[in-house]
């Protein structure tokens, strides 16, 4: 009986811990895992960098690691984490993503005005807005679905001042813009294939070409 009150504490204690870093992912703008990882990271090296987070390895006690986050020297949170939660290879990032306290938060901080800079996507991102010049669209591939049918696919290049990435767009989607326009994107989401992070609409996404400069219009959401 000891036992399965243990376990149980340890469980909501690691939901407990899994909804924090998840916490911490939106209000910062990096994906839980990324957090994850850099928690490995100080473990082993004693310092990492997630973002504009630093974290700081505090020492050990007993079985829990201390943990220091700070952002520009400002201390973001300290916590400790069971070292055996660390080894662990099935941390259910996307169920932290979904819970209802998570949605909320997400729901609280999307704003149609904030826009994300390119070097600041991250693999996992959904619903954000970038505002970006097209550099090159390639020559249209056929793909193959899973449906049996034959459709057309294209990566057009797009960039902005801090970095470029692909834009996957499919049938009607690549005739939509030019080489040289100044797109907007909403809605999008951050996904990676072949090793390459990758801007996708989605189902909820929006593309459209934008009338002479805008960039200066925006307001840009760094991670921080």
């Amino acid at each position: 009986m000891l036992r399965s009150i243990e376990r149980r504490n340890l469980r909501q204690k690691k939901s407990t811990l899994g909804e924090h870093l998840a916490l911490l992912s939106v209000k910062y703008g990096v994906y839980p895992n990324e957090v994850f990882q850099a928690l490995v990271a100080a473990k082993k090296n004693e310092r990492s960098v997630c973002g504009n987070l630093h974290i700081e390895y505090r020492g050990k006690l007993k079985d829990e690691i201390i943990f220091l986050i700070t952002k520009n020297n400002d201390v973001v949170a300290q916590f400790r984490v069971e070292e055996e939660f660390l080894l662990r290879k099935d941390n259910p990032f996307e169920s932290w993503m979904n819970s209802d306290k998570i949605k909320r938060k997400i729901a609280k901080q999307n704003n149609d005005s904030i826009y994300t800079l390119i070097r600041d996507l991250r693999a996992g991102m959904k619903r954000v807005n970038v505002k970006a010049h097209v550099l090159e669209i390639p020559k249209p591939a056929q793909v193959h679905t899973q449906f049996g049918n034959t459709v057309m696919v294209v990566n057009a290049i797009i960039g902005d001042d801090t970095g470029k990435v692909k834009l996957c767009l499919w049938e009607g989607q690549i005739d939509s813009i030019s080489e040289g326009n100044h797109i907007e994107v909403k809605k999008g989401q951050v996904c990676v294939f072949r090793g390459e992070k990758q801007l996708r609409l989605g189902k909820n996404g929006a593309l459209s070409v934008l009338k002479g400069n805008q960039t200066g219009k925006a307001q840009i959401a760094t991670v921080r």
